[in-house]
């Protein structure tokens, strides 16, 4: 079974994931949307796939380990940056170094450099440990970047509302990409990377965990692109709002009914008033 999703990892995920880097690099200029982040987790998910089959032909070679781990950790902060991009658009629109060119080529080497250098002290050195500090150091920026954007949304007049749709979409997908997904993986690493050992349960459910990984990325592609995504979400709160508009209406409808009751009952009052009045007068 091991050696049945190495192959479809390799003959399926590694074919599908050079389409969506040609897509990826020719969208960009289309819908004028920064890609470079996208892109470059596109590449860190090519070297993880390749390594995939050459470190399970290997058997847990350190260099082969190296490069799968770095492909790993490399994807999990490129995964950052697009959120972080995503909140700054909307909360600080004046902070778009994130967004330029220049801004976005230093940042992308950044990373490179931070995981060549985190993750090879951290298999040459057999400390594995690190390798899960590095995975769980994104988690606060995550949540803080979809809960800052969904603070900062009544305020960004200027964004497009199909802009924000697809921003607090991707935040979200990411999210759970991480929670669910990629922590978890990167989590249970560390115990497949004893070396000569045969394959576990372990290893089964880490290729699991990073073929559903890579589906969602394929799937974050369409938040980054106006199209069939905008339908979607533009349905999906129409139908929120439908369903917040009826209980509006229902709450409402109960508020005048007890108004009108109200109105009756002090209405019924003064006639009662008015009869012992005349009952007296007369």
């Amino acid at each position: 079974m091991w050696g049945v999703l190495i192959w479809i990892e390799v003959c399926f995920f590694f074919p599908v994931t050079v389409l969506f880097f040609c897509c990826a690099c020719g969208v960009g200029r289309k819908y004028q949307v920064p890609v470079i982040y996208y892109t470059n987790l596109l590449i860190s998910i090519l070297i993880h796939r390749s390594m995939t089959f050459l470190w399970w032909r290997t058997l847990y070679d350190n260099i082969a380990s190296f490069f799968y781990n770095f492909a790993v950790t490399t994807s999990l902060y490129f995964r950052l940056c697009i959120a972080l991009e995503r909140y700054c658009f909307i909360a600080c629109p004046l902070l778009d170094c994130l967004r330029q060119t220049e801004g976005s080529v230093l940042v992308c080497v950044l990373v490179w450099t931070f995981c060549i250098v985190s993750v090879a002290l951290a298999i040459f050195l057999n400390e594995f440990v690190r390798l899960i500090i590095y995975a769980a150091l994104p988690a606060p920026l995550f949540i803080f970047c979809l809960a800052g954007t969904l603070k900062a949304l009544p305020a960004a007049t200027s964004v497009p509302t199909e802009e924000k749709r697809r921003t607090v979409g991707t935040l979200v997908l990411l999210l759970l990409n991480y929670f669910l997904i990629n922590l978890p993986a990167v989590i249970l690493l560390p115990v497949s990377l004893r070396p000569r050992r045969p394959e576990t349960a372990t290893d089964f459910i880490i290729m699991i965990f990073f073929l559903f990984s890579s589906l969602l990325d394929f799937i974050l592609f369409a938040f980054m692109c106006k199209g069939p995504i905008d339908r979607l979400l533009a349905r999906l709160c129409s139908m929120e709002s439908n369903n917040t508009g009826d209980v509006t209406d229902v709450s409402t409808d109960r508020s005048d009914q007890v108004v009108r009751d109200e109105g009756k009952e002090e209405t019924g009052s003064h006639d009662r008033e008015d009869e012992e009045e005349l009952e007296s007068v007369r």
